[in-house]
């Protein structure tokens, strides 16, 4: 249980990435008042949080609707979260846990970026979204493991509020020298964790076998 909890806080911070968002939120509300950021900010955060918690809780059913099974979607997963992880290695920009040059772009002539780009595809992007279905997927039918997967996604967009809410502040500490070096370091760590899930997946189809 306490090795799922650990997993699952990994797994979440680095897809959600509380601290890059926060910055990008930085440089894209830089002119709006200190009342409008914290409702953007708040905005996003409950808003992102709803959409996961609906990936961690729904997901599973409606992919199995689909007829795609438990070792496709490690293995498929795993893949996703393979590639986002290369892209963090390298500092390169993706849409799997942040928005695209070009919808960063559009952003910057919105009045309101709390829905987009800020709680989809930032916070709430392809990556944290599969993570949470494969998450919940692993925790099977036990109940309390269940809980700890959800209580580690919701650790983890607090975080993210509190991060959003004192963005400013984690843009000037951190610099884009700081912020790169951060989402290098996560990002070999989601590569380690994304080949577990390609792993666990090619065991049990058998293939291996």
């Amino acid at each position: 249980m306490l090795e799922l909890g650990v997993v699952a806080l990994a797994t979440f911070f680095v897809t959600v990435g509380p601290v890059d968002v926060a910055v990008v939120f930085a440089v894209l509300s830089q002119g709006m008042g200190r009342a409008q950021r914290r409702r953007m900010a708040w905005r996003a955060a409950l808003l992102a949080t709803g959409i996961l918690m609906l990936f961690a809780l729904f997901g599973e059913a409606v992919l199995s609707v689909l007829g795609i099974t438990m070792p496709a979607l490690y293995t498929a997963g795993g893949i996703l979260l393979l590639l986002i992880g290369i892209d963090m290695v390298f500092a390169r920009s993706s849409g799997g846990v942040s928005a695209t040059p070009a919808e960063t772009s559009e952003a910057r002539s919105r009045g309101d970026i709390s829905v987009f780009p800020l709680a989809t595809p930032m916070l709430a992007g392809p990556g944290a979204m599969g993570a949470a279905i494969l998450l919940m997927s692993r925790a099977g039918d036990d109940w309390m493991a269940q809980a700890v997967v959800l209580g580690a996604l919701a650790a983890i967009m607090v975080l993210a509020l509190v991060c959003l809410l004192v963005a400013s502040r984690l843009q000037h500490l951190l610099g884009v020298t700081g912020a790169h070096v951060l989402t290098r370091i996560l990002g070999v760590l989601l590569c380690a964790l994304a080949m577990q899930f390609i792993f666990d997946g090619l065991e049990q189809s058998g293939l291996l076998g």
